[in-house]
């Protein structure tokens, strides 16, 4: 399940309870975003109603997005392949539970 209750969110949006909102997940998200939609009817009426205020930013997974997070994911994925290379334990392994 989501963490934040869509519908409550737009009920203290419409009451103004909440004064903005600004999420990079949308619980409901798989297949909004990354293509281009605009002559589509999206069958998500909370996701429709977000968007209609003018208070409240979403973006699909973009947060991440910035330099100083690429270059951290950089250096973290260079550090692993030179780990796996060097036949050292890589500190980020994935065990299977």
């Amino acid at each position: 399940g989501g963490l934040v209750d869509t519908h409550a969110v737009i009920r203290a949006l419409k009451s103004r309870r909440l004064g903005h909102l600004a999420i990079d997940v949308y619980e409901q998200e798989s297949g909004l975003f990354f293509q281009d939609r605009s002559g589509e009817i999206i069958d998500d009426d909370a996701f429709q109603r977000l968007m209609t205020f003018p208070n409240v930013l979403v973006t699909g997974h973009q947060g991440f997005f910035t330099v100083e997070a690429l270059q951290e994911i950089s250096a973290i994925t260079l550090g692993n392949l030179d780990d796996f290379g060097q036949g050292r334990a890589c500190a980020n392994r994935v065990v299977a539970a």
